[in-house]
C-alpha cells in the first residue's frame, strides 16, 4: 500500500488479492484505490461514504432537474401544458 494523498492510498491488485482485509479495514478510513497493471481500476469507500456520495447526487439532480423545469416553462407557451385536472380527465382518471 501506497498513500498518495493524504485521504487516498494506492494499492495493486495483487496486492489487494493478499490483504485484502487489511485494505479493506483501511478503506473505512480513507479511499483506496486499485490499481491493475498501473492502470486505476477501482476506488474502495466505506458504506457511509458510498451512501453520503448517493444522497449528494441524488439532491444534484434534483436541482438541476428543477432548473431545467424552470427554463422550459420559461420558454414554452402556456397552452403546451395541462393542469392535473385536465391530465385526469384525458387519461380516463375523472
Amino acid at each position: 500500500m501506497k498513500r498518495v494523498k493524504e485521504d487516498t492510498t494506492l494499492v495493486g491488485i495483487s496486492e489487494f488479492r493478499t490483504q485484502a482485509d487489511q485494505i479493506l479495514k483501511v478503506a473505512q478510513h480513507e479511499s483506496v484505490v486499485v490499481e491493475k497493471r498501473h492502470k486505476p481500476m477501482a476506488v474502495l469507500v466505506s458504506m457511509a461514504e458510498y451512501r453520503r456520495t448517493q444522497e449528494t447526487l441524488e439532491l444534484l439532480e434534483d436541482h438541476v432537474l428543477g432548473l431545467l423545469a424552470k427554463d422550459r416553462e420559461r420558454h414554452s407557451k402556456p397552452k403546451a401544458y395541462l393542469t392535473l385536472e385536465e391530465l385526469e380527465k384525458r387519461v380516463g382518471l375523472r
